[in-house]
């Protein structure tokens, strides 16, 4: 299913995007080192409850996981790289923490991820992964625009992570949002430009940038949930949904 959003709920879009910007940033400043996971897990609920919004993990079964998810956000670290189930797990100095949030506010759902260093350390493998998916996320924005296609944007991004280095798995990618979490198109993080769906205004994409340090191969956690990389290397993720509009593509989940 792809959805086009109307003129008139493209506010509400916006506003979803906001909240789920603000969550990851006060989660963000608020995980030091001593951080338990598991707390992380529980403020990111309250802070939906507080908004009156609803969770897209907690109940959320794909077929690839060991479902249902039963927590509100995803945490990854080090070597996890998607899908991350909140645990008991300390922060320690030098961890690299990604954490995915999707909300569904006023109808419409919002998805974004940042990765980031906790503690003073900053070791520069960490450093470069997490730029990396930086940089590349922003080519993959500025890619999209009405009259695009989506193989534009994996092109943009693949172009990046390629030329940093780093190998791109295909099977996990970006995704078309709007009432639900998970929609069509699929965009993948490497691909041919000119092909595939193309973009009109009112269409609303999750653009999803990730890299493992030294393989593409992942393998799953005992939890049935957690994407963790083979080598046990260092990985990153950054996302941002975003609106195709009349003059480009607009970025919703923007911290306020």
């Amino acid at each position: 299913m792809i959805e086009i959003l109307s003129p008139s709920e493209l506010p509400r879009a916006r506003e979803t995007g906001a909240l789920v910007a603000n969550i990851l940033q006060t989660a963000r400043s608020r995980a030091t080192v001593g951080t338990n996971l598991l707390e992380i897990d529980q403020w990111t609920k309250a802070m939906i409850a507080d908004a009156g919004a609803q969770s897209c993990y907690v109940d959320y079964e794909p077929s690839f996981g060991r479902g249902p998810f039963g927590h509100y956000i995803c945490t990854s670290v080090n070597d996890a790289v998607l899908h991350g189930l909140p645990h008991d797990y300390t922060l320690a100095d030098g961890d690299l923490l990604t954490l995915d949030l999707a909300v569904l506010l006023g109808g419409i759902a919002a998805d974004s991820a940042i990765s980031f260093i906790v503690g003073d350390s900053q070791p520069a493998e960490s450093v470069a992964l997490i730029t990396t998916t930086e940089r590349a996320l922003a080519a993959g924005i500025a890619a999209a625009g009405p009259g695009a296609r989506i193989g534009d944007l994996s092109h943009a991004i693949g172009e990046v992570l390629s030329a940093a280095g780093y190998e791109i798995n295909t099977e996990f990618g970006g995704h078309g949002i709007g009432s639900t979490m998970h929609q069509d198109p699929h965009i993948s993080n490497t691909g041919r430009p000119g092909r595939g769906y193309k973009l009109r205004p009112g269409l609303l994409l999750a653009l999803e940038p990730w890299i493992m340090s030294d393989t593409a191969e992942l393998v799953t956690d005992e939890d049935g949930w957690t994407l963790r990389s083979v080598t046990g290397g260092r990985t990153a993720h950054s996302e941002h949904t975003i609106a195709i509009t009349e003059d480009g593509a607009e970025i919703l989940t923007l911290p306020h």
